[in-house]
């Protein structure tokens, strides 16, 4: 489980108390060593093992803490987080149309996205995500934001056939969307999909082509679909076709799609998922608070469906904490399946890693703590009264931690958090700037 170092530079070489590779079901190691060169995972041994082999590295011990592969939010709208606690208690459509859109309408710039997308990014290393795929305008600054503080993306090139701040139609938002992967497309660490938003607000003509682009860029799809029973019955009322069938009768179920929330299935469209291997992005939290509804995670993972998990907006959510979103997934299932076994903290811990990876085709890259993989790496402190004893940290982490003890993130083998202090951002300016939007936003 190596590759032959002898001739790299060895960089550093992290031990901790255990290390969960992801790479196999309930399984984790003991006082284990991740040995990191440049940007990738060059060896993963015991950690005396690792003194011996490598005595001339720099070694971070982490004593009482678990190393694992950083969690993958694999749908959010990051710049929302400047729209966190604005409007709360409402249905979506009406928390949509009165709250929200018209806010958006008078404040979304390049300035706000940027700006939230930094606070977002912040928040996420700080939870111990190091990936995440995103949703939301002006695509470039998000682009920016996250290069900067080197966490990974996979950001969305949203279209929608109305005006906003960031295109007047369907066609301006692809032709912006394509000069914007273009210009960051050789990074290493900024991926991009195409991100209609859903088949209510995107006619079947641009999905089409949303289609065919997404098919030759081999570029991943990512829509809201089936989020409540409501958009499904008024989709059936205008067209005579529920959702997902028109995304099938337009050749959308690929692999190259993510089709996110997914509340309203029945046997027949799991089996076209299954089929066509989609993946299903679980945002559990934001369908619980806005009482959309439950996805059927089981029928779907036993049905072959690869999951993955998300946070959805800070302005729906209201966090964009991954630990406790894939503990909400554990509990929701077996509340709704009546089934103390459905989900189990491996599986939740599965979809909110390797299950997101998948997801956006990274699965070679990251996901897991394998030889050859980039180094995004999370550690978790255990050590703590809350998480103590530890028996398992699988479950520990599922059903017991919190993301304050998220304690060290590397991302692409660059350390963005260390003790949790952020490395790359600025907290103090990230705070100044919320409180400045807030004062924007309650007073215009």
């Amino acid at each position: 489980m190596q590759i032959d170092s002898r001739e790299q530079n060895i960089e550093q070489i992290i031990t901790a108390d255990w290390l969960i590779p992801m790479n196999q079901a309930n399984h984790w190691l003991e006082h284990h060593a991740i040995v990191i060169t440049g940007n990738k995972i060059t060896d993963i041994l015991h950690r005396d093992q690792a003194i011996d082999k490598y005595p001339q590295a720099p070694i971070t011990t982490l004593n009482g803490q678990v190393l694992m592969p950083g969690f993958v939010n694999s749908h959010c709208h990051a710049a929302m987080n400047l729209l966190r606690g604005l409007s709360d208690d409402l249905p979506l459509k009406e928390w949509l149309e009165q709250a929200i859109w018209p806010v958006e309408a008078q404040f979304v710039d390049d300035t706000f996205v940027y700006q939230g997308t930094q606070h977002a990014i912040a928040e996420m290393i700080r939870s111990g995500t190091t990936c995440f795929q995103d949703m939301y305008f002006m695509p470039n600054q998000i682009a920016k934001a996250a290069q900067e503080s080197g966490i990974r993306a996979n950001i969305g090139l949203v279209v929608v056939e109305f005006e906003t701040s960031w295109a007047k139609n369907a066609q301006e938002c692809i032709d912006k969307g394509l000069d914007v992967f273009d210009q960051f497309k050789h990074s290493n660490t900024i991926n991009f999909n195409f991100a209609p938003h859903a088949p209510y607000t995107v006619s079947k003509n641009t999905l089409e082509k949303l289609g065919t682009l997404s098919n030759e860029l081999n570029l991943t799809l990512q829509i809201h679909v089936h989020e409540t029973a409501n958009e499904v019955e008024s989709f059936v009322a205008e067209h005579g076709i529920r959702p997902l069938a028109r995304l099938k009768e337009i050749g959308l179920l690929s692999p190259l799609l993510n089709a996110v929330h997914m509340t309203q299935l029945n046997e027949g469209e799991i089996e076209w998922l299954a089929e066509s291997a989609c993946h299903v992005i679980h945002c559990p939290q934001s369908n619980m608070k806005l009482a959309s509804g439950v996805c059927p995670t089981i029928h779907l993972i036993e049905a072959g469906v690869n999951l993955a998990i998300g946070t959805d907006g800070a302005a729906s959510n209201n966090d964009l904490d991954m630990i406790d979103e894939t503990r909400s997934a554990s509990l929701l299932a077996k509340l709704d399946y009546l089934n103390p076994t459905a989900l189990t903290a491996y599986q939740s811990l599965y979809a909110a890693t390797m299950g997101g990876a998948k997801a956006m085709g990274l699965q070679e890259k990251i996901g897991s703590l394998e030889v050859g993989k980039a180094a995004d790496i999370i550690a978790i402190d255990l050590n703590r009264i809350e998480t103590q004893p530890v028996y398992n940290p699988i479950s520990q982490i599922v059903y017991a931690a919190s993301r304050d003890q998220v304690t060290n993130v590397w991302v692409n083998g660059k350390q963005l958090l260390k003790d949790r202090e952020l490395s790359t951002l600025n907290s103090p300016l990230i705070l100044q700037h919320a409180q400045n939007w807030r004062h924007k936003i309650i007073n215009r």
